[in-house]
């Protein structure tokens, strides 16, 4: 039988690790950098940079797990995160661990599927195909309970506190008593985890750049068995709960039952 081989971390890995070890000291849970500082790492390891040098950065925030090594560092009960603190400026930081995971024990909630074939057939990520299910079947509006419309889809802006952000998309609601909603919604699908910065920072632009509208912060995510996951997000006492968590599918109207309408109307 071949010998396996172990995984070598990649270069993402191995320039985030280098600038970690760059600053860390034994017990402390914060420290900022720049993202000049990627530069001379790379040239000091004779690693080529990728065009866009945030995208190292992007990439430890919102979509892959930091390097084992510095995970091990964290102090028991909390993570390390990376969150933006000006232009092109950044803070690890140690915060309460924190999960946002679908729960099993929910029911599965049937809705027609009005996502039009084409769309299906042509959606290029799981991100973007998640994105464009939740827009034609209208979930924002079902799962808040208010008339919703969608404004813009990666929104990429700047918030004077923590520098450029994006949004997946951002959505503008009204109730039935004449209440409106700013409401940005984060998409994860394929192995994308669900990012406490990125809600903080959703949180951050809509009070800064729609302080009379009110901001319900939405996160979904593609489950098992063609099931979506919808979360809404608040922050309290500096960390991000979920106030609010339901389990839908898309489905053809002709396989949901008289029974499950009975079951619904509980």
């Amino acid at each position: 039988m071949p010998e396996l081989r172990q995984r070598q971390p990649n270069r993402y890995q191995v320039i985030i690790l280098r600038l970690f070890e760059n600053h860390y000291i034994e017990g402390i849970t914060e420290f900022e950098f720049t993202r000049s500082e990627f530069v001379s790492i790379a040239k000091t390891l004779a690693i080529e940079l990728p065009k866009n040098v945030g995208d190292v950065i992007y990439n430890f925030r919102y979509r892959n797990e930091l390097p084992q090594n510095i995970l091990d560092t964290a102090t028991e009960g909390l993570e390390w995160i990376i969150e933006g603190t000006g232009r092109a400026r950044y803070r690890f930081l140690q915060v309460k661990l924190n999960r946002i995971v679908p729960r099993d024990e929910l029911i599965t909630i049937k809705i027609p599927d009005a996502t039009p074939e084409i769309i299906t057939a042509y959606a290029l990520s799981d991100e973007q195909s998640l994105l464009a299910k939740v827009r034609y079947n209208r979930l924002v509006d079902i799962f808040l309970g208010v008339t919703a419309f969608s404004l813009q889809n990666h929104l990429r802006t700047t918030v004077k506190s923590i520098g450029q952000i994006e949004i997946d998309e951002i959505y503008v609601g009204i109730d039935r008593n004449g209440r409106q909603f700013i409401i940005p919604v984060q998409a994860k699908g394929g192995n994308d985890r669900h990012a406490v910065v990125q809600t903080q920072q959703d949180i951050t632009y809509c009070l800064e750049k729609f302080p009379n509208l009110i901001c319900r912060a939405i996160s979904a995510q593609f489950m098992s068995g063609d099931r979506i996951a919808m979360f809404e997000l608040v922050l309290q006492d500096n960390e991000i709960r979920v106030a609010e968590e339901k389990h839908y599918r898309l489905v053809p109207s002709a396989t949901i039952s008289t029974e499950d309408l009975r079951n619904y109307a509980l």
